[in-house]
C-alpha cells in the first residue's frame, strides 16, 4: 500500500452515462416556449445567470435547473409568461427526471476489470433521489465498494471521501469530466485526477486543464484508463 493506488473514485454524470445532452434539449424547449413572449437574443446568457445565482440555494441537479427555468421566464417576461408555459416547463422538468439512463461507451467493461483490483467508490454530486434513480437505472451500482452523493466537490470533499474508503488521498485516483469539480480539487487534496472530457460540459464546469501538476492526466474514453493507471503504479516504483 506504501507505494501503489488502491481507490478509485468515479464522476457520474457525462463520465458514466449522459446527462448534459438532456439538459441543452431543455433549454432548447425553453426557449421555444418562450419565442411568443420574448423576443431578446439573451435568454440562455440570462438563464445561467439565474442558475449560478441559485446554486447556493438549490445546488446542482435537476430540481434546481427547472426552478431557474421558471425564474428566468418571470424575470425576462416581468412576470407575463401565461402559467400554462410555467405548467409546460415544470412538465419538461418532470420529464429530465424520469428519462432513460444511457450509459457511455466502455464503461461497463472498464469498471469490471478494474473491481477486483480497486476500491471503487462513486463520488456525484446533485439531487440525491435523481442520482440514485441514475444509478439504480444504470445497473453499474454492483461494481462500486462506496457511493458518495455530495452537494458539492472541493479539496475537503476529497480528502474525507479517500480517507473514508480508501487508504487516503495519495493513494487514490479521480475520474471524470469536469476539470472543475473532480480533476482539480483532487490534485489540490493530493490524489490523482484523470480527466475524461465529454462533447458537451457545462460552462460553471470550465476551468484550465492543470498542466503543469505531474498528477494531471487526461484520456479521451474510459477504455484508455488501464493503461493509465499502469503508468501510475510505474510512477510509483520509481520514486
Amino acid at each position: 500500500m506504501a507505494d501503489s493506488i488502491t481507490t478509485i473514485g468515479f464522476d457520474a454524470d457525462d463520465t458514466l452515462w449522459q446527462n448534459e445532452q438532456f439538459f441543452r434539449s431543455s433549454e432548447r424547449q425553453f426557449a421555444a416556449m418562450l419565442a411568443p413572449y420574448f423576443d431578446g437574443d439573451d435568454l440562455m446568457d440570462r438563464l445561467l445567470a439565474v442558475e449560478k445565482r441559485n446554486l447556493q440555494y438549490y445546488g446542482f441537479g435537476i430540481k434546481g435547473f427547472t426552478l431557474s427555468l421558471v425564474e428566468t421566464a418571470i424575470e425576462v417576461t416581468e412576470g407575463n409568461i401565461p402559467a400554462s408555459v410555467i405548467a409546460d416547463i415544470l412538465a419538461a422538468g418532470r420529464e429530465m427526471l424520469w428519462h432513460p439512463v444511457e450509459t457511455l461507451p466502455h464503461v461497463t467493461e472498464t469498471l469490471e476489470g478494474l473491481a477486483d483490483r480497486y476500491r471503487l467508490v462513486l463520488i456525484t454530486k446533485g439531487d440525491l433521489f435523481d442520482q440514485e434513480r441514475k444509478l439504480a437505472q444504470s445497473g453499474l451500482g454492483d461494481f462500486f465498494d462506496a457511493i458518495e452523493i455530495v452537494s458539492d466537490k472541493d479539496r475537503s470533499t476529497y480528502e474525507r471521501i479517500f480517507t473514508q474508503h480508501g487508504d487516503g488521498p495519495r493513494h487514490a485516483v479521480m475520474v471524470g469530466n469536469s476539470l472543475k469539480s473532480d480533476v482539480v480539487p483532487a490534485i489540490e487534496a493530493g490524489s490523482w485526477g484523470v480527466f475524461v472530457p465529454h462533447e458537451l460540459t457545462w460552462v460553471l464546469e470550465h476551468v484550465d486543464e492543470p498542466v503543469s501538476s505531474s498528477r494531471f492526466r487526461r484520456i479521451e474514453t474510459l477504455r484508455a484508463l488501464p493503461e493509465v493507471l499502469a503508468e501510475i503504479s510505474a510512477a510509483y516504483s520509481a520514486a
